[in-house]
């Protein structure tokens, strides 16, 4: 039998997926249970968690059914739950996942072999979860260019080292909305200093939801207000339309 300081070095995850959740009662079982079973096709040990983002429903009991890690931020704001569920991580790769998205076991290898050669971080493209109208076509495909083009990660999967994100002082506390753009900023500009690329993957895409695609004029005007008027990302009641639950 092992001794139990073995155990405790058997169990340390080598990576850690965190998932920041508000109200995410409904789509947050799938989520966890495609993670759980993408997760359990790897070698590599890995840690699941949880941070409820003082949720009003039951994304607490659900997470807790699935035997994650739960921790808990009480101010509603999503780069506050996404640090609070980096400092709680056990593992040297940190793998931000959105509560409405999945992914496959070839984003998760591809990842952390990203992760294993050097890189310091980077992103994915994304697709919806259901067939979408000319206008979310037209959005996406823009934004598959610009991202992949300019090497800045979508909210719903980023991926870096601890090491690098700790030293950048994680997502920014400051900001509302786009603090994903502002990480991946941050990390190109760490990776330069140490010599470590960030790395877009463009053949895994993340699978996530189109609900803010159901009122499209809604999430075209709240696109238009943050790219022209980029201070706004700064007002939480300016950045509303991130942070409500129809």
């Amino acid at each position: 039998m092992p001794s139990q300081e073995k155990q405790e070095k058997i169990k340390v995850p080598h990576y850690s997926v965190i998932i920041p959740a508000y109200n995410e009662a409904f789509f947050l079982p799938q989520t966890l249970q495609n993670l759980k079973n993408i997760m359990g096709t790897i070698t590599l040990p890995g840690e699941i968690i949880v941070v409820d983002n003082n949720s009003s429903d039951k994304t607490s009991e659900i997470a807790k059914t699935y035997g994650v890690r739960l921790t808990f931020e009480a101010i509603n704001q999503i780069s506050r739950a996404r640090n609070a569920g980096a400092r709680i991580a056990l593992s040297q790769y940190l793998i931000f996942l959105d509560a409405d998205t999945r992914i496959s076991e070839a984003l998760l290898r591809t990842a952390l072999k990203n992760l294993e050669r050097g890189h310091c971080g980077g992103g994915t493209t994304i697709t919806f979860d259901r067939p979408t109208g000319p206008y979310a076509r037209l959005v996406l495909g823009a934004w598959t260019a610009i991202s992949v083009y300019f090497k800045l990660a979508a909210g719903s999967f980023i991926y870096c080292r601890r090491d690098a994100f700790e030293q950048i002082g994680g997502f920014s506390e400051k900001l509302y909305a786009a603090e994903e753009i502002r990480l991946s900023s941050d990390l190109k500009k760490w990776g330069k200093t140490h010599k470590r690329s960030f790395k877009m993957i463009t053949d895994a895409p993340v699978i996530t939801s189109a609900r803010k695609l159901d009122k499209p004029f809604r999430t075209f005007l709240a696109t238009l207000t943050c790219l022209f008027f980029p201070f706004l990302v700064y007002s939480k009641t300016l950045c509303w339309y991130w942070y409500k639950r129809d």
